[in-house]
């Protein structure tokens, strides 16, 4: 009797070594065993700051309806369940903490049984017992319909691990319709065990692979739970906790998930432990697939380094990549908002190559990085466009147009596919809704595309289709297309006369954005009085004055006019009506042999006897990608120069920087004085049949 009262004494002592003071350990009948395994290497520091909880020197198993603990040399064994053998470790098993309750005791004084011990070899290093059978999430979704179907399952026969009950579910709503998904997540949501499954993941948190894990959360924020619900937020509290655990597979798993996330405080903390993880694991990242999802999850307002180091790992693999990665790439660079112009030269050689059969989410994809990127790689922007122009018969023509808008926001002039899209666009203008006509209007006058005598009817089909809609368009809309119709020298009277309708006009002057609506109203005015419209001269419209553009003329052609003619021979940023000016004005005699003194124009008797000349010095910007040709607003502000009079000389700013000042002078001296009556770009102005 004293052997078994000191027994159990030493025992207690034993156990209390393990326990905190006050608190008991709380067993939760799962009703499944599983194999434990014991990390023998085990010194990773954790990544966050809740990893430092005290973890207690004892490995945990859980078996049927009992948990198990062994310390040094000891042993401690529950009633009911069968031996198993457990080495001891001198540092935690892993990062998972035990859960503490006072209402449930570990067990009675009549539960304890004799010690025993084991004599294991150093190679038995995995706890011995019997599993039972896993329920596949394969085999789930394929057996069930609808969600309900799986959460019936599940209250059947409840499996571990819980995750696949969750993963199954949203494999079968992604089969559904948007409306019928609907439906059946209210249909989950009211299910009688569907606490009882959110319960059992709470529970199945802290022991279960940490890839089901991360799978079971992932599927729970896809199928909409809320993520300020404690389900979803003990998962990311589980997950930051064992984030160490994560391998090259649950480094892709966890990017998705975080992508899919909205920030909170537990996401916060998440994303900067992935962070951490990354920047500790990329060069051990074997695939592809797997890095592409790691970066474009880091966001963009990661580090600059780990941004640097991920790029020089994308580097690396270069030789790994697929089509299809380096189709992938630009959007990943995008969500980083880095711009790598080596990997992103690379990737389009590879794009351009193998544009064929590319689909049009991909090319869309493509074209919206690259413009959010700021690059601009005209040999991807030829290729996309030649490809289809070729196979311009198999799209849409709103896919086209969609195309269309983003090359505009490139400044790149298709002309062969914008040829074709016009004839395309005055046959089918019936399945063209009012956004899409005001969408193409807007294209063409930005890149200021005419086509030969098909412009005057493509025109006239489009104000025609616009005239039909015109109770249903809005204000803003109505002077968007009468602006546009403007820049390509069209005047539709019937829009017009509506944009002037004293309604409208109040309308836009006290909504929206008001100074651009000025600035609009401003060019339309000035279009119906310098150009040759139809329509009354003398209109009676009272506009705010527009805000005042800053005059900055450049200094090299300043240096250069002076040196070339001398002073008091020109003048600088002068304002013209309408709201136009111009960097450098001179004044010649008819026959531009001579540069007339300011001071010398008034003895000049006649107007005819002097030619006004502009001077504008124009940035790349102004023109399209990779040309000449001015674009819209730059051509329309040529035509009305030379209505009020003057001729018109574009000096190019980026080709007077590389010029040093002997042929500087010899250029301009060349513009100013030659015989030809229109500069050349004059030839790119709009004129319609």
């Amino acid at each position: 009797m004293n052997n078994r009262t000191g027994s159990f004494l030493w025992n207690l002592r034993q156990f209390s070594s393990l326990v905190p003071s006050g608190r008991t350990v709380r067993l939760y009948p799962l009703g499944f065993c599983r194999r434990q395994i014991v990390y023998l290497n085990w010194n990773q520091r954790s990544l966050l700051n809740n990893f430092g909880n005290r973890m207690q020197s004892s490995i945990r198993c859980l078996f049927q309806n009992a948990l198990i603990f062994k310390s040094g040399g000891d042993d401690f064994q529950t009633k009911g369940i069968s031996t198993a053998t457990v080495f001891t470790v001198d540092r935690p098993l892993c990062s998972r903490r035990l859960s503490f309750d006072s209402n449930h005791p570990l067990a009675a004084d009549n539960g304890l049984k004799k010690n025993f011990q084991h004599k294991a070899s150093k190679e038995d290093v995995l706890t011995k017992g019997t599993k039972p059978a896993r329920i596949s999430c394969s085999t789930l979704s394929q057996e069930c319909n609808s969600l309900s179907d799986v959460l019936d399952i599940f209250s059947k026969a409840p499996r571990f691990p819980s995750s696949n009950y969750f993963s199954a579910m949203w494999i079968v709503a992604k089969r559904m319709s948007s409306d019928q998904k609907r439906f059946e997540k209210q249909l989950m949501f009211n299910h009688p065990v569907f606490s009882q499954l959110c319960e059992q993941a709470m529970r199945e948190a802290k022991i279960m692979h940490y890839d089901d894990l991360l799978f079971s959360l992932h599927a729970i924020v896809k199928l909409g739970i809320p993520q300020n619900t404690l389900l979803v937020q003990t998962l990311l509290r589980v997950v930051q906790e064992r984030i160490n655990e994560c391998d090259e597979k649950c480094l892709s798993v966890l990017s998705t998930v975080l992508e899919a996330m909205e920030p909170c405080k537990n996401v916060d903390v998440l994303r900067a432990g992935f962070r951490m993880l990354v920047d500790q694991q990329v060069w051990k990242i074997e695939r592809v697939f797997t890095l592409q999802t790691v970066m474009k999850c880091i966001g963009k307002d990661a580090p600059v380094g780990l941004k640097r180091k991920l790029e020089m790992k994308a580097l690396k693999e270069l030789d790994q990549f697929s089509v299809l990665n380096s189709q992938h790439m630009f959007k990943v660079l995008a969500a980083m908002n880095h711009r790598s112009i080596i990997l992103l030269n690379e990737c389009s050689k590879t794009v351009t190559s193998n544009i064929h059969g590319c689909p049009f989410k991909i090319l869309i994809s493509i074209l919206q990085s690259c413009r959010d990127l700021r690059y601009f790689n005209i040999d991807l922007l030829k290729g996309i466009a030649d490809y289809v122009t070729t196979t311009f018969d198999i799209w849409k023509l709103k896919q086209v147009l969609f195309l269309l808008i983003l090359f505009e926001s490139f400044g790149f002039r298709p002309v062969g596919l914008m040829d074709l899209f016009m004839k395309k666009a005055a046959d089918e203008s019936g399945s063209l809704n009012v956004k899409n006509l005001v969408c193409i209007l807007y294209v063409y006058s930005s890149l200021n595309h005419v086509y030969k005598c098909q412009t005057h009817r493509f025109l006239e089909i489009m104000a025609t289709a616009l005239t039909g809609s015109l109770h249903h368009i809005s204000s803003e809309n109505l002077l968007n297309v009468v602006c546009s119709f403007c820049l390509l020298n069209h005047f539709p009277l019937a829009l017009i006369n509506q944009l002037f309708q004293k309604d409208t006009i109040s309308d836009l002057l006290t909504s929206g954005d008001v100074e651009k609506h000025v600035l609009k109203l401003c060019t339309v005015t000035a279009c119906l009085k310098l150009d040759d419209a139809p329509y009354p001269k003398n209109i009676d419209l009272v506009l705010p004055e527009p805000p005042s553009t800053v005059l900055c003329p450049n200094a090299k052609v300043a240096k250069v006019l002076s040196s070339l003619l001398g002073e008091g021979c020109f003048s600088k940023s002068v304002q013209l009506p309408h709201n136009y000016y111009i960097d450098f004005e001179i004044r010649m005699d008819t026959n531009r042999s001579q540069v007339l003194p300011f001071s010398e124009v008034d003895v000049v008797t006649s107007d005819t006897d002097i030619q006004r000349v502009a001077i504008l010095c124009i940035p790349k910007s102004a023109y399209c990608l990779d040309s000449t040709h001015p674009k819209g607003n730059l051509a329309l502000k040529m035509r009305h120069l030379k209505a009020m009079g003057f001729r018109v000389i574009l000096v190019h700013n980026w080709e007077m920087e590389k010029l040093d000042m002997k042929d500087a002078v010899m250029l301009l001296k060349t513009k100013i004085y030659s015989t030809e009556a229109l500069a050349p770009a004059d030839k790119n102005l709009q004129s319609t049949c």
